[in-house]
């Protein structure tokens, strides 16, 4: 038959009867019911999600046929069509709505018939001949959706986790070293956006870099909560309907083919049906979705104005920010990392809900906990990476506002509270505003200390002092 006398369709069957399936698709009628059942929200499986599961299932290939379960020759171009679609050369086989019923039974026959129809492409069959490569018997032999697409989801999990340390880490990097290029600019602290003590621009960066270092912290161990995994389990974790020796061994090949720390469940019941750690995963998400937000939002109050505003901090000009005010640039990318940190908290929230909602032996949410999680991990990798290097490295001091600031600002004052007493710093201050003279040359002028004591008293280097010593309380005696 020639290629243009070929069918458009061919047909399947399941235990609901036939469908059409177009001729030259990788996915079967599985995959078809689903996408017909489900065309919820126009997005796609998570590319890491679909990696993991290629792997997860070159896993159970590679030992199945290694106990002999699964002959050789069928197995080995198996693992080549798995390969297949952890390279992400089928994702566009891979069509079913991450939004779905089942626990995730769609997408876990999607890629069963992606892959089994890639063999027999390979085999040199007619795509939907499952008497030669089959969907269950072969690529599904011993598993269960329940325990291939927890695990699938945690050894992507683990991946995203490992970018996101990385890029978590460059981010302290960065604000380290403006903490040191800024140590010595004096700026006015704020509680409650008012006047309150001063400080430096750098301990400003320096209260970031230490935010963001609990964060990587986090981050690093909060892989330890997810490398354990259900593969082998089957349905409810009690590993009914597969081999001893598989069960044994396929955690211990998913170790090696990922190269991630996985490993068996000391208790795949348990395993199967809760899903709490990846809720404190995604806790620690959170919370560093909680100090971006912080560190966002003190950027474009410092940055602020720039004539009107606070000023102090020159963030780096990205893009025009009008089409009407001509010359106005906003801070675009704080705005997006802010944007970002909102959106992963409420991916949080659907996550606790999600895990929480599990049944009996098994959670029927799992495939909204597995998209929300991902989602969350993409969008903070991704973020991170770019305020790196569209903010941060980029951000300047404007010294001169700063000093401004400061010596407007009686908020100086505070640091003579220890040695005159309240009561008198407030007649200081009254001094200052009738008078008009800035606070050093006030306490010059009293004769409450000499010049160079004045500015020794109100110099950075002393203003970064953890308190006084008895020394200094004697030039006031």
């Amino acid at each position: 038959m020639s290629e243009s006398e070929r069918a458009p369709f061919r047909v399947e069957r399941d235990a609901l009867g036939e469908m059409e399936i177009p001729a030259e698709a990788y996915y079967g009628i599985h995959t078809r019911r689903a996408m017909l059942n489900f065309p919820l929200s126009g997005l796609r499986m998570h590319d890491r999600f679909i990696r993991a599961f290629g792997q997860v299932k070159e896993a159970c290939t590679v030992v199945n046929m290694e106990l002999g379960y699964l002959d050789a020759g069928i197995g080995r171009v198996l693992i080549s069509a798995c390969r297949d679609v952890s390279s992400g050369n089928l994702n566009d086989s891979i069509t079913v709505d991450p939004f779905q019923g089942g626990a995730g039974t769609s997408a876990n026959m999607n890629i069963n018939e992606v892959i089994a129809n890639r063999t027999i492409e390979m085999l040199g069959g007619t795509l939907g001949d499952y008497g030669m490569v089959h969907p269950v018997n072969h690529v599904n032999m011993h598993q269960s959706t329940n325990d291939v697409f927890p695990t699938a989801l945690k050894v992507a999990a683990l991946a995203l986790l490992t970018d996101l340390e990385n890029e978590v880490s460059l981010l302290q990097e960065e604000l380290q070293k403006k903490e040191g290029e800024f140590a010595h600019v004096v700026k006015v602290g704020r509680t409650q956006l008012m006047d309150a003590v001063p400080m430096t621009m750098g301990m400003s960066f320096g209260a970031f870099a230490d935010a963001v270092a609990r964060d990587r912290w986090r981050i690093f161990k909060c892989r330890e909560r997810i490398k354990k995994v259900n593969l082998g389990g089957t349905a409810i974790g009690t590993g009914l309907g597969a081999p001893r020796d598989y069960i044994l061994r396929v955690a211990s090949e998913l170790r090696n083919i990922t190269g991630l720390p996985v490993s068996r469940a000391e208790n795949l019941i348990d395993a199967t049906q809760n899903a709490d750690s990846l809720v404190e995963v995604s806790g620690m998400l959170k919370a560093y979705a909680a100090n971006l937000l912080k560190i966002s939002n003190d950027l474009r109050l410092l940055g602020s104005g720039p004539e009107t505003g606070l000023g102090e901090l020159g963030l780096p000009p990205r893009q025009c920010g009008s089409s009407i005010m001509a010359g106005k640039i906003n801070p675009v990318m704080a705005e997006a990392v802010a944007q970002i940190a909102l959106q992963v908290m409420g991916n949080d929230q659907t996550v606790t809900f999600a895990a929480s909602m599990g049944q009996l032996e098994l959670n029927q949410f799992m495939p909204l906990l597995a998209h929300n999680l991902l989602n969350s991990l993409s969008l903070l990798v991704n973020v991170t990476g770019s305020f790196v290097r569209n903010c941060v490295q980029g951000i300047v001091v404007n010294e001169s506002r700063c000093r401004e600031h400061v010596e407007s600002s009686y908020a100086l004052a505070t640091v003579l509270v220890p040695f005159l007493g309240y009561g008198a710093v407030e007649k200081v201050l009254e001094d200052c505003r009738r008078s008009g003279r800035s606070l050093r040359d006030e306490i010059v002028f009293q004769g409450i200390v000499g010049a160079d004591e004045a500015d020794d008293l109100l110099s950075p280097q002393r203003l970064c002092k953890q308190g006084f010593t008895p020394d200094e309380m004697k030039r006031f005696k």
